[in-house]
């Protein structure tokens, strides 16, 4: 009954997309099968921190990454967090916990020459050629999100305008630019769509069969044309956005303004693309200052 209510809290009120609700969900419920099958407890609210311990020293041995370790401890602390604010308990069993250690991963965005020599690599004489140069060409202009894009629908793009209206995390919209030379492939994308896209479908993404993408057929695009022009290790939608924010602060960009663009909720977030923007401007230090060049 309470998780059942803490997740309408967390669809009703915070407004949580149902991929992150799902998560919180599953998080939850491992743990509490967990004190169920180990200290015989039905009720969540009954919980210290003691089984919460056992639960992390069972992660840890399982080979759960710290950083997942993180996440799923993370959706503890919220629902503990709900349980305070409407009164079921009166202290959380996680007041003093601290995350585990986790090492940074640095995210190493893709050069501008790797995503023009993809971008001016296709032919885009067919459907799918179409769709996946408008994919790349909106991820890396735009910096949206995976599920934006995969989530927009073809009533979003205004190529009029040149702009794209995205649904954020919490539902939050913006309204991001298009560059003009989106425009074309967009107007040959939907002229192809319109023929192939199922009837009851509005999303602007489409298979071969006329249905919505998914999340691994977006990732899949992403991978296998960037696995021709690069050799990084990583190659995903998220990198072409992280690569979108790295070249617009390495060209000057204010990064309020690229806070906005990512629909970022604090400027904390933004700041993980700005190391390579810190290596852009050594380079010139190195490079100008008149003190280096004795």
């Amino acid at each position: 009954m309470q998780l059942s209510q803490f997740i309408d809290y967390l669809l009703l009120e915070k407004k949580y997309s149902l991929h992150t609700i799902n998560a919180y969900q599953k998080d939850i419920e491992g743990f509490s099968s967990f004190a169920k099958d180990n200290f015989q407890l039905e009720q969540l609210t009954e919980v210290n921190y003691s089984i919460i311990r056992s639960w992390i020293i069972q992660l840890v041995d399982s080979g759960i990454t710290n950083r997942s370790i993180n996440r799923k401890i993370s959706s503890l602390k919220t629902f503990y967090k709900y349980l305070l604010k409407t009164k079921q308990i009166e202290v959380s069993p996680l007041i003093k916990h601290k995350s585990l250690k986790v090492s940074k991963k640095i995210q190493i965005p893709f050069s501008d020459k790797e995503v023009e020599q993809v971008i001016s690599g296709f032919k885009a004489t067919t459907f799918l050629e179409l769709r996946d140069k408008l994919i790349i060409e909106l991820l890396y202009s735009t910096g949206m999100r995976r599920a934006e894009l995969i989530n927009l629908e073809v009533n979003n793009i205004d190529l009029e305008k040149l702009q794209v209206k995205v649904l954020g995390k919490r539902n939050k919209e913006r309204i991001l630019p298009l560059l003009s030379s989106i425009k074309n492939t967009a107007e040959f994308y939907l002229r192809e769509r319109a023929q192939i896209a199922s009837a009851n479908t509005s999303a602007l993404f489409v298979t071969s069969k006329g249905e919505k993408v998914y999340t691994t057929l977006v990732y899949r695009v992403i991978n296998n044309y960037f696995s021709k022009a690069s050799t990084k290790v990583k190659k995903s939608p998220h990198i072409l956005r992280h690569s979108f924010a790295t070249h617009l602060l390495n060209e000057g960009a204010d990064l309020n303004s690229v806070k906005e663009l990512l629909g970022h909720s604090s400027l904390a977030s933004t700041q993980v693309y700005t190391h390579n923007g810190i290596k852009e401007l050594s380079k010139v230090y190195l490079k100008s200052h008149p003190r280096n060049k004795k």
